[in-house]
């Protein structure tokens, strides 16, 4: 489908029977949406919570371990697993309630029980009920995330959603820059147990701006009867669009490699090379240069393109994942310095590819935006999951099963691009 630079025209009156349309023109945006700043800023809070809920938890790993006597050294990733395990099952339920009910008492839903999982996490008794929590934390934080790419697929469409994406990436990934930095300081104040009631604060104040800034952007006449029959025609239309399904499991494939990273950088940088307290900073550092990505995709992808731009980082993501996997065949584990420089060029790659990749998935999907992004949303967020578990329950004392991981969820989201492009990579679209 060619990508569009315009905001999205008005929509016409939605289909009431059977499977809504695959193709249709992007919906409308109301009236009292916030200016720009603002608006990228909600979703981008919105969508933080998400990487909050992750980052902020990689210092406290070995405690938690060590509080619940977790078997195996490997066993304290559960805690990152559980959660996005429940944030993929999660989102397939929030989409189409968001279409059929409207986006912001969804989000409400949502906010407000993660709040309450985040005080199930506080006083959790046992390794087991912290895993069951959170993973009720990450079904409940699956409504801000739909909702959020919903709701800028409501009020913005092509090249100009894309733009969108790469300003809240941006803000987004600043987070994973500062989460550990947060959560080792309430490490030296207290126990892990004050991230928890940290993160139940940040859901309420969340919930209070959303409350008082952000107008329904689902309008009432759009909204479908949640029957069994529009949504199997909706999340069959989202699974025959080629387009939608090619690029939700090739970003699913990348993003493995994210959580095979963020699974086993606390045991990589502390266990192989000893950095100690600086995790945090190293962490971050890498993290930089998804934000530069970010901020650059952002100030590009109007004139070049998502196609074009996605797919050239997507090339230089593989080809950094090979090399790095040939420096470590010839000449043995790189030092930590050469190390981090290959990882911050695949996460700078990748910060370019997901954004695109996400407003490609999402362009066909204008009148069911919501339910195609949870299906989005679960697919990308399930597979990504399913590989960085795997991935980080290979960490074998070397970080061997990460550069191959990065290696070969790159090849393979290379492979399913090529494939839903027929061949033909770098297409100009208008």
């Amino acid at each position: 489908m060619a990508e569009t630079e315009t905001t999205a025209p008005a929509a016409g009156a939605s289909a009431r029977a059977g499977a809504p349309a695959a193709v249709d023109p992007a919906i409308a945006g109301p009236a009292g949406v916030p200016r720009f700043g603002e608006f990228v800023a909600m979703m981008a809070g919105l969508m933080a919570l998400t990487a909050l809920s992750i980052d902020i938890m990689l210092p406290a790993l070995p405690r938690i371990g060590a509080d619940f006597r977790a078997i195996g050294e490997n066993a304290p990733q559960l805690v990152v697993t559980a959660y996005v395990l429940g944030f993929a099952a999660g989102q397939i339920v929030y989409g189409p309630l968001s279409d059929r009910y409207g986006r912001k008492p969804v989000l409400f839903v949502g906010l407000i029980l993660y709040a309450a999982a985040s005080f199930l996490c506080l006083v959790a008794g046992t390794f087991e009920t912290l895993l069951a929590a959170r993973a009720l934390q990450g079904v409940a934080n699956a409504a801000p995330r739909v909702i959020a790419i919903a709701v800028v697929r409501d009020v913005y469409g092509g090249r100009r959603m894309a733009e969108v994406m790469s300003f809240v990436m941006m803000v987004f990934i600043i987070v994973p820059i500062l989460a550990p930095t947060v959560g080792g300081g309430f490490l030296l104040v207290g126990s892990w147990h004050l991230i928890f009631a940290f993160l139940g604060v940040v859901a309420i104040a969340i919930l209070a701006w959303v409350g008082l800034r952000l107008p329904e952007t689902r309008p009432q006449d759009l909204r479908e009867p949640l029957s069994l029959a529009w949504l199997a025609g909706a999340f069959g239309t989202t699974i025959r669009t080629p387009q939608t399904l090619g690029y939700t499991l090739a970003t699913g494939g990348l993003f493995g490699c994210l959580m095979g990273y963020i699974n086993s950088s606390e045991q990589i940088f502390t266990d192989i090379y000893g950095v100690g307290g600086w995790f945090p900073i190293l962490f971050g550092g890498v993290a930089a240069a998804l934000a530069l990505a970010s901020f650059l995709n952002s100030r590009l992808v109007m004139r070049v393109g998502m196609r074009r731009l996605s797919h050239g980082a997507l090339i230089g993501f593989v080809v950094t994942g090979l090399a790095h996997l040939a420096i470590r065949a010839v000449f043995g584990p790189p030092p930590l310095v050469v190390f981090v420089a290959l990882l911050a060029l695949a996460l700078f790659f990748f910060g370019i590819v997901m954004p695109n990749f996400n407003a490609l998935a999402m362009e066909p999907m204008g009148r069911i935006a919501g339910t195609a992004s949870s299906f989005v949303g679960a697919m990308t967020t399930g597979l990504g999951a399913t590989l960085g578990w795997y991935i980080g329950q290979h960490y074998d004392g070397t970080a061997a099963p990460l550069v191959a991981g990065f290696a070969a969820c790159g090849t393979a989201s290379l492979a399913l691009a090529l494939a839903t492009e027929r061949g033909r990579l770098f297409r100009a679209t208008r």
